[in-house]
């Protein structure tokens, strides 16, 4: 699985490690800022994409709306991530799959599990 984060406050990586998620076979790429956001998904071709809305200089949604009407591959599953639930939903609307509040995005259920020994 290979994970595309737009993110530029919170080391997702390390908050889905600290969740118990397994990363041993997620490629798990963050970027800091959405500058050339669609060029990044593009040539990182994720499966899923994060997007937190709050990212300058362009928000997740206008990135989300970007690669919607654009000829990018749009990735098996799309994430909205914002700290704010209306934020979300108005990406949702537009065609993500999942809103979450950011600290919730390793709790949906796509995601592989330490398996308990």
């Amino acid at each position: 699985m290979r994970v595309l984060a737009f993110e530029d406050i919170y080391d997702m990586e390390a908050m889905f490690v600290s969740a118990g998620i397994d990363l041993s076979d997620v490629t798990f790429q963050q970027r800091w800022d959405s500058s050339d956001a669609l060029e990044h998904i593009e040539s990182f071709n994720p499966d899923v994409l994060l997007l937190d809305h709050f990212i300058p200089p362009f928000s997740g949604y206008e990135v989300l709306e970007e690669l919607l009407e654009s000829t990018v591959t749009r990735p098996n599953i799309i994430v909205a991530m914002s700290s704010e639930h209306s934020r979300n939903q108005a990406m949702v609307e537009l065609g993500a799959n999942y809103g979450t509040i950011k600290f919730n995005v390793t709790e949906l259920g796509f995601w592989p599990v330490h398996s308990s020994s």
